[in-house]
This record gives structure tokens, C-alpha cells and sequence, in this order.
């Protein structure tokens, strides 16, 4: 399943990076006075955020899974055995005395 969720980000990376490409060229129209190109422009970017948003929920959601996995797997290993040590009572030192 990672495999198969890595590639639907890296198909939306891919969108993102195409789209921008597309309105790249638009926008240094609509820069020299193209209007209509203007439009294109503006319809380009709500695409884009859209495709973007898609692309944050959809990386949000994997995160999501593998953190569960990642704690499932945690959850399933077995316990280390404290050593005896780390368990026996802590000894405290006396105060050290000033001495005149």
C-alpha cells in the first residue's frame, strides 16, 4: 500500500509542477497586455489550488497511515526486560559539611 499512496503524491507533485508550467507562459502574456491570456491565467491558478489542496490532503492522509502503522509496529515488539540495576532504590548521598 506505501508504495502504491508514494505514487499517487508523486502523480500529484507531477500535476502541480505541469500546471505551473502551463500558466508560466501565460502570465508572461498577460504581462505584455494580453487580456485573455489573463483569463487563462486566473482559471489556471484556481485549478492549481485545487490540485494543490488535493495533493496536502492526500500527503496529510498517508502521514496519518503510517504513523498507525509505525505504532502498531511499536506496539507489537516485544518488551525489554529492565535490568536490575535501573530498578533497585536510588541511594542518596550525605551533604558534604563545610568544614571550619
Amino acid at each position: 500500500m506505501e508504495s502504491a499512496s508514494n505514487a499517487v503524491v508523486a502523480d500529484k507533485w507531477t500535476e502541480v509542477k505541469t500546471l505551473v508550467e502551463a500558466i508560466e507562459l501565460d502570465v508572461l502574456k498577460n504581462a505584455r497586455g494580453n487580456a485573455s491570456a489573463g483569463v487563462r491565467v486566473r482559471k489556471g491558478l484556481r485549478l492549481l489550488k485545487k490540485v494543490a489542496s488535493e495533493l496536502v490532503k492526500t500527503t496529510s492522509a498517508q502521514d496519518k497511515v503510517n504513523k498507525e502503522v509505525k505504532h502498531k509496529e511499536k506496539a507489537a515488539r516485544p518488551k525489554k526486560e529492565k535490568a536490575a540495576a535501573a530498578t533497585a532504590p536510588k541511594t542518596t548521598k550525605a551533604p558534604k559539611v563545610a568544614k571550619a
